[in-house]
């Protein structure tokens, strides 16, 4: 289950509030939204933060605890109660499912009952909203080099994704220094990554949202700092929280990562869905998607996410052949964009995304080919061939014809 939902907790008890604190901080798939010592004042929080489930531990007063149940559940039926008690009478239980609950967990809850509870919450959520819930997805681009297209790559691949109307896409900017993800969507930004960083401590769903500037083709920016002295330090951690945040707010995240390799860029790799690993075929690149590769060998979650994505296919006949480019990588190509210098400049010269300032150029095309793939989007008609077409040939007999 990926999903990540936003929950508000409530639990007068200091000590129990705190275990459930730490259950629910070690789940990825959960962000907790509020918390709460309170149940008079915990109406309100629900009503202001509008999470997706409500968790209402009962033992502090159980009555007032079944009472609460009720008015969450007829105040804000969007979101779920669960329902947590050391007690297990089941005159109890009973009540609780009459007053509104969906679930009822025995306290300490066990991870594996909580993740089961989670799941028939959003099996429900989606069966009455008429529809399947959707995953969120993160795809990380990382470069090989400087200069391989990784910036066009992330920022292109964000505005096709943001075409579907039943997406919703941010884009982050995680070259701290040098990123230029609003230069490509002419953006002059009013918050940045910078304002996140500050305020990390009291960070909450509202504060990201207004971080956040969003372009015309209905993608989202979260941009890299103005000035390069503002250097607030953001922690893997704090990264992570950010994310799944984000993740709870949007169907696809797309992460343009810095060439250093650090550790917030591998933090950002570790929750990533893909990674897609740029590189064109020269002799310098190859060598360093070698390197990569053996460093993600080395973690079983990276090795399995890197996808390596051939960038200005046809620059010059100088370049390495794409059978030559296998036997030095000896590893699957996943992808290959072509070459189309004077779009890509001129894109990014007026601020314009691909898929709106040239919408059937070759390229275009390739990348709206790639957001399907890695979306898991089947399509139909003449694109869906070229699609699958593509996909079948990317192995490594397929380039065995081809003169090195």
């Amino acid at each position: 289950m990926k999903n990540v939902v936003r929950l508000a907790l409530v639990d007068p008890g200091d000590a129990t509030r705190g275990a459930l604190k730490n259950l629910l901080l070690g789940i990825d798939m959960v962000w907790l939204e509020a918390e709460c010592s309170r149940y008079e004042y915990f109406v309100d929080v629900v009503l202001q933060s509008q999470p997706d489930i409500a968790l209402v531990m009962l033992d502090s007063d159980p009555q007032k605890g079944l009472d609460l149940v009720v008015q969450v559940s007829q105040q804000v039926p969007k979101c779920s109660v669960l329902v947590v008690s050391s007690s297990q009478e089941g005159s109890l239980i009973l009540q609780a499912m009459r007053n509104g609950a969906k679930e009822f967990l025995a306290y300490p809850p066990k991870i594996d009952d909580f993740l089961t509870a989670l799941g028939r919450i959003q099996n429900t959520r989606s069966g009455d909203e008429g529809g399947v819930a959707r995953s969120s997805r993160v795809y990380t681009v990382a470069g090989v080099g400087g200069g391989v297209g990784c910036t066009s790559l992330a920022v292109n691949l964000a505005c096709i994704l943001a075409q579907n109307e039943a997406n919703s896409v941010a884009v982050v900017d995680l070259d701290l220094a040098l990123g230029d993800a609003d230069v490509w969507l002419d953006i002059i930004p009013d918050y940045t990554i910078q304002d996140v960083a500050e305020n990390i401590s009291r960070l909450d769903y509202g504060l990201l949202k207004r971080s956040l500037t969003k372009h015309d083709c209905g993608a989202f920016l979260l941009p890299r700092p103005v000035v390069m002295e503002d250097t607030t330090p953001i922690t893997p951690d704090e990264l992570r929280r950010v994310i799944a945040l984000l993740k709870a707010t949007f169907t696809h995240l797309v992460i343009d990562v810095s060439k250093s390799y650090g550790p917030l860029d591998l933090a950002a790799m570790d929750v990533s869905d893909s990674v897609l690993l740029v590189t064109q075929l020269d002799l310098p690149c190859l060598r360093n998607v070698v390197r990569l590769c053996r460093y993600f060998d080395e973690s079983e979650s990276l090795a399995e996410k890197a996808k390596v994505v051939v960038n200005r296919l046809g620059l010059d006949d100088s370049e390495i052949s794409l059978n030559k480019a296998l036997e030095t990588i000896g590893r699957e190509i996943f992808w290959q964009l072509p070459n189309d210098y004077a779009t890509m400049v001129e894109s990014r010269n007026n601020g314009v995304p691909l898929s709106v300032q040239s919408p059937k150029a070759k390229l275009t095309k390739s990348l709206k080919e790639l957001a399907h793939v890695l979306d898991g989007v089947e399509d139909t008609g003449d694109e869906a061939e070229e699609a699958e077409t593509k996909k079948k040939g990317r192995g490594l007999f397929s380039f065995l014809g081809k003169k090195s």
